[in-house]
This record gives C-alpha cells, sequence and structure tokens, in this order.
C-alpha cells in the first residue's frame, strides 16, 4: 500500500471503530438506565456489582470487536499470513504494548499505526464512560445511605 492508502485506509478502519464504540457505549447507557429505574430507590452492594459489571461486559465487548476489525483488515490486505498472528499484532498494537515480535513491512506500517492511535482514543473514550457511569451510582448510592 503506498502512504495516501494507508492514510486513508487507516483513518477509515480507525472511524469505523470509533463510531461503534460509541454505538455501544450509547447502547451500555440505556441498559444502565434501565437497571437503574430496576434497582429503585434502595441501592444494594449487588446492585453495585451488576452495574460495573454491565458497564464493563459493554467496554470489553467494544474493544474485542476492535481488535477484530483490525485482525481483518491485516489478514484481508494480506500483511499477516494467518488469524492467530493477527489477533495478537492486533491486539499488542491495539493496547500499545508493541512487544516487536511480530513486524509488518514499510508497506502497512503505517496503517498499523492507526490501530495504536485507535486502541489510545477508545480506551479514552471507555474511561470516561466508566468514570461517568460508575460516579453515577455511587452518587445515587451516596442519596440513598446519607452519606458523602
Amino acid at each position: 500500500m503506498s502512504l495516501l492508502q494507508q492514510l486513508l485506509w487507516g483513518s477509515l478502519v480507525l472511524i469505523l471503530c470509533l463510531i461503534l464504540e460509541t454505538a455501544i457505549l450509547l447502547l451500555c447507557a440505556k441498559t444502565l438506565k434501565r437497571l437503574v429505574k430496576r434497582f429503585g430507590a434502595i441501592v444494594r452492594p449487588r446492585h453495585t456489582t451488576s452495574f460495573i459489571f454491565v458497564a464493563l461486559s459493554y467496554v470489553i465487548f467494544a474493544h474485542t470487536l476492535q481488535v477484530w476489525i483490525w485482525s481483518s483488515g491485516f489478514v484481508l490486505s494480506g500483511a499477516l499470513p494467518d488469524w492467530n498472528t493477527a489477533v495478537y499484532f492486533s491486539l499488542v498494537t491495539y493496547t500499545t504494548l508493541g512487544y516487536g515480535d511480530v513486524i509488518l513491512g514499510p508497506a502497512m506500517r503505517i496503517f498499523a499505526a492507526f490501530s495504536a492511535v485507535t486502541g489510545l482514543l477508545g480506551f479514552g473514550i471507555s474511561t470516561a464512560f466508566l468514570v461517568g457511569a460508575i460516579g453515577h451510582i455511587f452518587v445515587v448510592d451516596n442519596k440513598v445511605d446519607g452519606d458523602i
């Protein structure tokens, strides 16, 4: 792939992944709102645990799906020979660990770097979402208990 193609395809996959993550987090927010209504005014520790578990499940699903999208790009482009290597490389790149035991040729390096950018942005969005969601449940919990 030329530099321009890598920039174009990398940007498109990044945008696709972030739109997907946003949609999944919006779905998660709706699910969490339903849980809050279902729990009612009394928030017990098991409710808080359920709330956090649901939120984390959606976030993990969103990130896993993005890693698979990047893996597909590496396999379909022929940059990596098999799914095992592609998923491993995608996960290591997406999380910015970058072990360096699997290295792409110059024709795909820029494209692969977009995977790391996607991970950085995705983890930032997810962290902000989790802080807001968990902060909300603890505010509700404090209002019920009368504690600050």
